[in-house]
């Protein structure tokens, strides 16, 4: 198998090259900055929301947060730190986690995580609406 390898110039080093290169890319660089972009422009709303309009009192707040277009605004929010998150983070496990098992695990469970606190805020925010 391995002599199979040689001839198409598929080493190991090769292989770990083409993996690389799959998880990197224009795709990931374009999630991190229209995300954060996002997330910029959303928390200068909030200051501006919450500046010129202080919710004194969680029925206020509720109120508030209930509306769709505000909940749909927060759920867009979550999901850009989510991607945001997730292209940060693998980067820097596909980096410096060197042993692959540990890195598919590692990744997994980032995976894992970040998907938890997504379905965890789609609850919350569902259970505002009604």
């Amino acid at each position: 198998v391995r002599e199979l390898d040689r001839r198409r110039g598929d080493t190991a080093r090769s292989r770990s090259h083409v993996v690389r290169v799959r998880f990197t890319g224009l795709k990931a660089w374009w999630v991190q900055r229209v995300s954060a972009v996002y997330m910029l422009f959303f928390v200068l709303f909030l200051l501006f929301s919450f500046g010129f309009h202080p919710l004194h009192d969680f029925s206020r707040w509720h109120a508030w947060v209930a509306r769709p277009s505000v909940s749909v605004a927060f759920l867009v929010f979550v999901a850009a730190l989510l991607g945001h998150m997730w292209v940060g983070l693998r980067d820097v496990l596909l980096d410096y986690a060197k042993p692959a098992g540990l890195r598919r695990g590692l990744l997994a469970a980032v995976a894992l995580g970040l998907l938890g606190l997504g379905v965890w805020l789609l609850v919350i925010l569902l259970r505002l609406q009604g």
